[in-house]
């Protein structure tokens, strides 16, 4: 992956990014973008998207990224003035995936090429239906009650502790099926009738609104649990076991994968006390080479952890870049896949893995490097 533009023959893309102008993300992608020798990209705007004034002109690379940390985005897709409420996903997801058809049909009316497929986000946005297709293409996850479209709903927290006892699961993560970020995440633990513990970021008011909070706490009651379960049902809910991570001095270590264009090219260890690593709330950035060395020692694969990211986001093939999370188990052998996130490449400054053709690339970068190799190799089997 040369960063350079100045090597490859004939015209370079021109890029167009859909996101949040003067985001951060847009900033790193620019900036990979100028870093490539290539012209600044076109930013379009989640507002005008949503609004119905987006275009793009022919032959543009459009790269769709998050509509995230823009209030007049957030309320426009989730119809709440207050960015901190957990409610609202339902809403959220149907109101953002159009918006992402819509970018489709614009991008091919005006004959530009899209990087991300909508069919792909609708399923990534959806912890139920990426769960099943990872599952269907042999992905290790955690097992799931909720998997796949035709899975019974969860109407509240009488059916999680159906589920749960059913599927002789007395440790659970349960997931608003569009959250991110560890929006509306609980981690139950259930030790017989009444016994019911759970650890989330999510905060209940005198009135029962729900509100994302910065602090991981423990709720001890299963009366307290069931209300937070309760007010989230109504959006959408998955539940998965609840895997035994591994542990670096104590902490529960799982790692952010980063794929572009099929390869794993970037990867962070999170750390916590927490069974949340989520960096922004609380997690830690481990060390890389101690994991590494962990997974040797320990006679597993560090080739055949990065392998389980690449088919995870071998599922995807119309996207070009996903973050995988990835779960090692307890002795470091066995690995899982947590989830896929079609925005998950926000790791500023990270470098690329030895040996993954990224090594001096960011993320952002390593992407815009893919694409212009992408249209070297188009442009050289055109003139064959």
């Amino acid at each position: 992956m040369s960063p350079s533009a100045s090597s490859t023959p004939g015209p370079a893309p021109r890029f167009a990014v859909v996101g949040v102008p003067g985001n951060r993300r847009v900033t790193l992608f620019q900036d990979a973008v100028r870093g490539a020798g290539l012209p600044a990209a076109r930013v379009v705007s989640w507002l005008d998207v949503l609004r119905g004034e987006a275009g793009f002109l022919p032959g543009e690379t459009v790269r769709m990224d998050s509509p995230g940390e823009d209030a007049a985005v957030e309320r426009l897709l989730r119809a709440a003035g207050d960015p901190t409420r957990v409610e609202g996903t339902a809403l959220w997801y149907a109101r953002f995936t159009a918006a992402v058809r819509e970018v489709a049909r614009a991008a091919a009316a005006a004959g530009a090429v899209l990087l991300d497929d909508p069919g792909d986000v609708a399923v990534l946005f959806d912890k139920r239906l990426c769960h099943a297709v990872l599952d269907g293409t042999g992905v290790p996850v955690p097992a799931s009650p909720t998997s796949g479209a035709a899975a019974p709903v969860v109407r509240g927290w009488a059916d999680v502790r159906e589920r749960m006892a059913d599927h002789g699961m007395p440790r659970v993560f349960v997931k608003l099926a569009h959250g991110s970020s560890a929006s509306g995440v609980l981690a139950v633990e259930t030790a017989g009738p009444g016994r019911v513990r759970a650890t989330t970021s999510v905060e209940r008011d005198a009135s029962g609104r729900l509100f994302n909070s910065l602090r991981v706490r423990r709720v001890t009651t299963e009366r307290d649990t069931a209300a937070i379960v309760d007010a989230l049902a109504p959006d959408g809910l998955h539940i998965e076991r609840w895997l035994p991570k591994a542990t670096r001095r104590g902490r529960a270590t799982d790692l952010r994968v980063v794929v572009v264009a099929g390869r794993a090219t970037h990867a962070v260890v999170r750390t916590s006390h927490s069974p949340m690593t989520n960096l922004h709330l609380g997690g830690e950035r481990g060390d890389l080479d101690e994991v590494r060395d962990a997974v040797e020692a320990a006679g597993g694969s560090w080739s055949e952890a990065l392998a389980v990211c690449e088919r995870a986001a071998a599922c995807f093939p119309g996207t070009l870049c996903v973050g995988v999370d990835l779960l090692p188990s307890t002795g470091w052998r066995r690995f899982a896949v947590g989830e896929v996130n079609a925005f998950g490449d926000l790791l500023p400054r990270l470098t690329g893995l030895p040996g993954s053709g990224a090594e001096d690339l960011d993320t952002y970068a390593a992407q815009v490097a893919a694409v212009m190799n992408r249209a070297r190799n188009h442009r050289a089997t055109a003139t064959a």
